[in-house]
């Protein structure tokens, strides 16, 4: 039944549009899920989607890719921030593209986004009832990435990415009762992480946060395990994985509309050749 069944989203900057894609046919067919998780992009993509905001998620990232109050050298030498978070998180929501907040709270889902605790290094996970009306806070929080954007204080922590700690938060969905997931990755098959050169960088940038330097230093590995994981969770039938099909040409910070339009319609007809396939994995 649909009702025990999670949906777990990767994150991945720019590649997320894969996702948003996926969720807009998701959309379209009226399939939800009662509980959702996600980091980063996919937690951002996951807000448009429980919000039932069709093509929302693709006007805010395509449309506004070549917009450089969203993304550009400007903002980094300007604010230290490679992607604009205030215009992102606060003009776009609030003024531009105006998000649903109504809808969003009133769905039955459980939404948590992940991010990641600084001081411990660890996955910092937020549910509704953690994060009330700063839905847009954690959202920032989570995709809030190492030297192009601050870190975020909220609930006496002080939060990044929460690619860093949990990439694919398959683990918590299941420690959180769903046994059987849906998982959206952003990478083609058989993509592995390498270790990090610049390792000496992040212990310059952020001395006093001996957590959030191991945890970089280790995301490589967290990342490797964490697909080996999956992929053997999905051979048992405990995860169904939807991942892009065709080889990527869109890198985390890409700005090319069409790239991310072409990127978004495979995630869109990818959900769309799999919905049998899906369907039948939730009524199983």
């Amino acid at each position: 039944m649909i009702d025990q069944v999670g949906l777990v989203l990767e994150g991945g900057g720019m590649r997320g549009v894969y996702t948003a894609g996926i969720l807009e046919c998701f959309l379209e067919e009226d399939l939800f899920f009662p509980y959702v998780i996600g980091v980063s992009a996919g937690a951002c993509n996951a807000a448009s989607y429980l919000s039932k905001q069709k093509g929302r998620n693709k006007t805010v990232t395509i449309e506004y890719a070549s917009d450089p109050r969203y993304i550009s050298w400007k903002n980094y030498w300007k604010n230290r921030q490679f992607f604009g978070m205030d215009f992102i998180f606060d003009e776009i929501p609030n003024r531009h593209v105006p998000y649903h907040y109504d809808v969003f709270y009133n769905s039955p889902s459980e939404f948590v986004v992940g991010t990641t605790d600084c001081l411990t290094g660890e996955p910092a996970y937020f549910k509704k009832q953690d994060y009330d009306q700063e839905l847009l806070t954690v959202l920032r929080a989570s995709s809030s990435l190492p030297f192009i954007a601050p870190e975020i204080r909220f609930k006496d922590k002080v939060l990044l990415d929460g690619g860093i700690s949990d990439p694919i938060p398959i683990k918590k969905a299941q420690e959180d009762g769903y046994k059987k997931n849906i998982v959206i990755l952003t990478r083609n098959e058989g993509y592995l992480k390498k270790p990090s050169k610049f390792h000496f960088l992040v212990n310059r940038k952020y001395p006093e946060y001996k957590g959030l330097q191991q945890s970089l230093q280790k995301r490589y590995q967290k990342y490797n395990e964490t697909v080996a994981y999956l992929e053997g969770e999905a051979r048992a039938g405990k995860a169904l994985i939807i991942r892009p099909t065709q080889p990527l040409k869109v890198g985390r910070m890409e700005r090319n509309p069409q790239r991310l339009e072409e990127l978004y319609n495979q995630g869109y007809e990818d959900a769309k050749n799999s919905m049998t396939s899906i369907l039948n994995y939730i009524n199983a």
